[in-house]
């Protein structure tokens, strides 16, 4: 079945013939306190897992991360699965990778490796020898289920077209992380859009790692993680990350950590500490923590996992 045959002659008119591009810079959302209805909106659940980006173009499927990292082998087997789901011919799907814990998605579950892992999809870059990102959302959404045969780990990411207070207090409630609002006329758009916001419920924080402290009673490898954000160019200091680590977690950080030793701190606005070990700021961790104070640092932080999905230049404070 032709994915495209149910577009209207001005949805149509939209559509570009092209190659399969060999990579994708995502539409991404931006953060947002305002919680709105609007029936020009739809709704998604906020997944906790690792962007993906599927793509067939004659030489098998890829899965990239969102700065373009080969997932294949992070995740073996789903690869081939989108494989069988998608359409024929070459195509490029846009979705979220995920592991559950207790039955809510969980990053620190997808620490474990591929056993059981979900691929949700939620859009469509191209398919049928056509850019189909001029498209509007609920058309591409269309095409996206039309093109895809749905089941086992590749899914469809469900949404409500309004009522998005609503959905955004039951999905509190219900412990996940929010939801992504999208506005359901809006192309696909290459970077972070406002058309696309974030209603989260927690606070979270993705943060680059500048060092850490030395160990201390009963803990291994070190103590706890020097995190920061850039602003401007410069790298500056939230605060130390102390727990939510396990002692292999402890073990596999001290080992990435290890090599990128450096005598300066890369903090711009360096704290003063004693037992502090400074390193490259190439590392990007998951954080969790209850607010912002007012000199800018994190409150009750705790490590959540490594996003080996993110480039540290583009961590900022959201």
């Amino acid at each position: 079945m032709d994915p495209l045959a149910a577009l209207s002659d001005p949805e149509r008119a939209l559509l570009r013939p092209a190659p399969v591009p060999a990579r994708v810079e995502v539409m991404a959302a931006v953060r947002t306190d305002r919680r709105f209805s609007d029936p020009a909106w739809v709704f998604e659940r906020k997944l906790d897992g690792i962007r993906c980006i599927a793509i067939r173009d004659g030489d098998g499927v890829r899965l990239l991360s969102r700065n373009h990292l080969p997932l294949e082998r992070r995740f073996p087997g789903l690869a081939g699965h989108v494989g069988d789901a998608g359409p024929e011919g070459d195509f490029v799907l846009d979705g979220e990778v995920v592991a559950f814990a207790g039955g809510r998605t969980s990053f620190g579950a997808l620490q474990g490796g591929g056993r059981g892992v979900v691929l949700y999809l939620f859009d469509v870059l191209h398919v049928a020898g056509h850019d189909v990102t001029a498209l509007p959302l609920r058309a591409r959404k269309g095409v996206l289920r039309r093109a895809v045969r749905f089941g086992g780990p590749v899914r469809f990411t469900p949404h409500r077209n309004r009522d998005g207070e609503e959905l955004y207090a039951r999905a509190c409630r219900a412990g996940w992380e929010g939801l992504i609002a999208k506005r359901a006329d809006a192309p696909y758009t290459h970077g972070r859009s406002p058309d696309w916001l974030k209603f989260k419920c927690d606070a979270r924080q993705e943060l680059v790692v500048g060092g850490f402290t030395a160990p201390r009673g009963g803990r291994t490898d070190l103590g706890a993680l020097l995190v920061g954000h850039y602003d401007d160019g410069a790298l500056r200091y939230a605060g130390r990350v102390g727990t939510g680590f396990t002692r292999a977690t402890l073990g596999d950080l001290a080992a990435r950590l290890g090599p990128l030793r450096r005598d300066d701190p890369p903090f711009a606005d360096a704290p003063r500490l004693r037992d502090a070990t400074w390193v490259e700021p190439r590392l990007v961790a998951e954080v969790g923590f209850t607010e912002w104070t007012r000199d800018g640092r994190l409150r009750h932080p705790r490590f959540l996992g490594l996003r080996d999905d993110k480039d540290p230049r583009e961590v900022v404070r959201e």
